[in-house]
């Protein structure tokens, strides 16, 4: 039986292009003009696999660019640099724009029943230091990385493993490598293409210099000290890190590799000479020439970017920027773009039903009053004084744009009804109020929710403040508490934290081939179950098992789409999924398909005008190839 998965890399097989052949001077990047004069690097012809990565621009709607320019971005902090393993978007198969997953660095793949998936390299594919990609660097990274306890003492992640066991990889030849299981593991191809990617690969020439199996103790002792690292696993681990891409010397297969170590206020990330795409008429990808990320606090970027001090921003900006940048074109070069954010909610309060407070914890696990409180909010009032009226009244679910989309979803239970929602509440016990109109509990405490938030958008106030007036009507008095991201989470790990604000589902946008892990209690920084989350994280090790029965069948349905065996039975699984999420309520959506600002440079060419915004699948602006972004002019002088 062959499925979808197959199909697709077989078909990938099929329609590969033929080598390039031009490889002539007017293809080289001047960027490299030094180098090559000085017979320090090939020319293209060497530098590209025998079969790259055919981009057809034009096909996409695009227009063929010149190389060269240096494109500045702000982040708010140094780990932010990992936007540009982000952005860049290069994975062994990635989503394009339909989000159909196709080979990318690997030349195809195969997949039998998701249980037996064969991945062929591209000949001559090299890492950025021109050293050979190939098979030899999967084999490293399983026996060497993922088999070695003392550098995985977990056994692996959980992706290798979902039903206990780690797959058998075989080496077949120096281009080809196999991964297997006994049964089913469709979310393995997803979880490659996604943006944090499970790693299976690294560069072996590189990073043997940083493992105990391959280097002498006192250099490797020397090389911890030099780099800081207590124990030779910390210092591969620092050494190895691709997604935050903070060792320049690492070699990498992105568009563009960094050049600046930290601890620095700039960081400027520069071509991959052997970046393994090439545009329709051979020219080798990326066309920029330079990423230039300069660090700024958060609460300013929107300022500098309207100020025109960025070419390409899409993070620290919102919706509530939009009128000042629209105001900026007028100003400074600069463009903006309005794409629609693929959040299932742009804002979602997660009542916590792992709760340390035990009254409490019984009050929000009654769905009667998840229920009411979804009711007693004016959607639409918070649609037309925060977005404008541009989003949609909605709960937290899949968007439209997804074909699992079923209208019932997406209106469960958000219809303004304050009747039916002082209905719910006198029903679950809370009929009892004050002199001031507020319910009381059952332990006779009034009925006050302390709702927290990193408050990292204006927006988040916005919404509350007028969440507070509509839950005020029902006898619910509703207080804010603003924190720090990280202790925000570790509040809400740690049950303290009562009910939350935050985005919705990362991805409003899911095909049934994507794993519906989020609409389930699987990991610990889900805010509306944290306990049952580590419960499943750490395979009932810790945490507690779920016991309201509605999260425990999501859990179950979700192993039974890790056991599918066909997108038709993993689309049944994903539509009843939704259907006990939104119908019970574990997160209450407010709003979604809001726009998010792209700014950009007037300069800039192949920006879309509008598009899908979000982490997951769309990788941000990922899978809209901004390596196929180009400057109209050589900003040198950048």
């Amino acid at each position: 039986m062959i499925n979808r998965r197959t199909f697709l890399g077989l078909l990938a097989t099929t329609v590969l292009p033929q080598p390039v052949l031009a490889a002539d001077v007017d293809n080289e990047p001047e960027y490299f003009a030094d180098w090559l004069r000085a017979g320090q690097m090939p020319h293209l012809a060497k530098r590209l696999p025998k079969f790259p990565r055919i981009v057809n621009v034009a096909a996409m709607g695009r227009t063929p660019g010149h190389y060269g320019g240096s494109v500045r971005t702000i982040v708010g902090s140094q780990n932010d640099i990992r936007f540009m393993t982000i952005y860049g978007y290069s994975r062994l198969v990635g989503y394009d724009r339909t989000l159909s997953l196709q080979p990318d660095i690997l030349e195809s793949f195969t997949s039998v029943n998701d249980m037996v998936f064969t991945f062929k390299l591209r000949d001559g594919h090299k890492w950025s230091d021109g050293h050979p990609f190939t098979a030899y660097d999967f084999r490293y990274w399983w026996e060497d990385v993922i088999l070695n306890k003392e550098l995985t003492p977990g056994g692996g992640a959980l992706e290798l493993r979902p039903h206990g066991s780690l797959p058998r990889f075989e080496l077949l030849d120096e281009l080809t490598v196999r991964y297997s299981w006994d049964d089913p593991n469709p979310d393995f191809l997803p979880i490659l293409a996604a943006p944090q990617p499970l790693v299976i690969a690294g560069p072996a020439h590189y990073l043997k210099q940083f493992h105990k199996k391959y280097q002498d103790s006192i250099r490797l002792s020397s090389l911890m000290k030099e780099n800081r690292a207590k124990k030779w696993q910390d210092l591969h681990i620092k050494m190895a890190r691709s997604y935050r891409p903070e060792n320049p010397n690492l070699p990498v297969l992105d568009p563009w590799r960094n050049t600046t170590a930290p601890p620095a206020e700039q960081f400027v990330f520069e071509r991959n000479p052997y970046f393994h795409r090439v545009d329709e008429n051979g020219r080798q990808l990326p066309y920029i020439d330079r990423m230039i990320l300069s660090i700024s606090s958060s609460a300013i970027i929107a300022a500098k970017t309207g100020a025109g001090e960025s070419d390409l921003q899409a993070n620290g900006i919102d919706f509530n920027d939009y009128t000042f940048l629209k105001e900026a074109e007028k100003i400074h070069p600069i463009k903006v773009n309005l794409w629609k954010a693929a959040r299932g909610s742009r804002v979602a309060l997660f009542p916590n039903l792992n709760s340390a407070d035990a009254v409490w914890r019984d009050v929000l696990r009654d769905v009667r009053v998840r229920r009411a409180l979804s009711l007693a909010i004016d959607r639409h009032e918070v649609n037309m004084a925060v977005f404008y009226g541009l989003g949609t009244e909605s709960a937290n679910t899949v968007l439209p744009d997804s074909p699992l989309y079923k209208p019932e979803y997406a209106s469960a239970w958000i219809a303004h009804d304050p009747d039916q929602a002082n209905a719910l509440l006198d029903a679950a016990g809370l009929a009892k109020r004050d002199e001031d109109g507020i319910r009381l509990l059952p332990d006779g405490r009034r009925m006050e929710i302390t709702v927290e938030t990193p408050g990292e958008s204006p927006l988040d106030a916005d919404v509350l403040e007028l969440v507070t007036d509509h839950w005020r009507k029902v006898g619910i008095a509703l207080f804010t508490r603003v924190s720090q991201r990280d202790i925000f989470r570790s509040r809400a790990m740690g049950g303290r934290i009562l009910m939350s604000l935050w985005y919705g589902l990362d991805n409003g946008v899911p095909t049934a081939d994507m794993n519906p892990a989020e609409l389930a209690p699987t990991t610990d920084d889900q805010m509306q179950w944290p306990l049952w989350g580590m419960y499943y994280l750490s395979r009932e090790t810790q945490g507690v098992a779920p016991d309201v029965p509605e999260a425990a069948k999501l859990v179950k349905l979700l192993r039974e789409w890790e056991a599918a065996a066909s997108s038709f039975e993993r689309a049944e699984i994903w539509h009843e999924m939704l259907s006990i999420y939104t119908d019970q309520v574990f997160s209450i959506g407010l709003i979604n398909a809001t726009l998010q600002p792209i700014v950009h440079s007037a300069r800039m060419q192949n920006v879309p005008e509008k598009a899908l915004y979000g982490f997951d699948p769309t990788c941000f602006l990922g899978v809209y190839m901004p390596d196929t972004f180009w400057m109209k002019e050589d900003r040198r002088n950048a």
